[in-house]
């Protein structure tokens, strides 16, 4: 018979303490947040879920700014999954070429659009496991069509995001996966979908990967960990 016992589960006095500072923590930056961007607009242009969800496709390795400048003419031609496949892979590429990556880009946007047509009825998926089977759209593309156009609490991080949690020290900065759990145990999950923008907004203002001055980054005066300055 074995008598060994099994490790336990529980979490340890000096975890539960530091939970409960970096939950302190959130709900600080949070507020600050809040005072900021109380209600954050998505920084890319869209009319629905399938705009989004190329849109957000297409903002891999690339700036809002240069997809907002090629979908208005991509979505005035093709508006619809149906009227997308229909435009053709060669005419896509013709209209976002000056967007980073644009061959592979045109190609997924292509390939989602058929598969949305003979899958979906056109309709955009309302699951991240079907969202992420889909041509060029990952883990934070599905997480973000499914918090910002269908509602449901996710935490989408890109590196940006992921690199502001390690700075303020609510991640220790291994991985996007990593920073994406920490993120969720220290918000609330009502908060989720709002805190993605709102930490967007606040790097780009505030707290940029470059020139960086902690100074004047009320979040980083306050919070700002000496290995996540260090890093920058």
């Amino acid at each position: 018979m074995n008598t060994a016992k099994k490790p336990s589960k529980t979490p340890s006095k000096k975890a539960l303490a530091l939970r409960s500072k970096m939950t302190e923590r959130a709900d600080r930056i949070g507020e600050m947040l809040n005072g900021l961007y109380p209600d954050p607009p998505i920084p890319l242009d869209h009319t629905d879920a399938f705009s989004l969800c190329v849109a957000v496709l297409m903002s891999a390795q690339a700036t809002d700014v240069s997809v907002n400048k090629v979908t208005p003419e991509l979505f005035r031609r093709a508006p619809t999954p149906e009227a997308m496949v229909k435009l053709g892979h060669s005419a896509i590429l013709g209209i976002i070429k000056t967007v980073g990556l644009a061959p592979t880009k045109a190609k997924n946007i292509w390939n989602l659009s058929r598969i949305l047509v003979e899958q979906y009825d056109g309709k955009v998926p309302r699951t991240m496991e079907e969202l992420e089977s889909l041509p060029g759209v990952g883990h934070k593309t599905s997480s973000v069509v499914m918090s910002q156009a269908y509602g449901v609490p996710a935490f989408a991080v890109d590196t940006h995001i992921h690199r502001l949690a390690f700075r303020w020290g609510l991640s220790n900065g291994s991985n996007v996966v990593q920073t994406e759990k920490d993120l969720k145990a220290v918000f609330p999950e009502d908060t989720w979908n709002l805190r993605h923008l709102q930490i967007i907004y606040y790097g780009r203002e505030y707290c940029p990967a470059q020139r960086h001055d902690a100074e004047k980054c009320v979040i980083c005066r306050l919070y700002g960990t000496k290995e996540g300055q260090a890093k920058r």
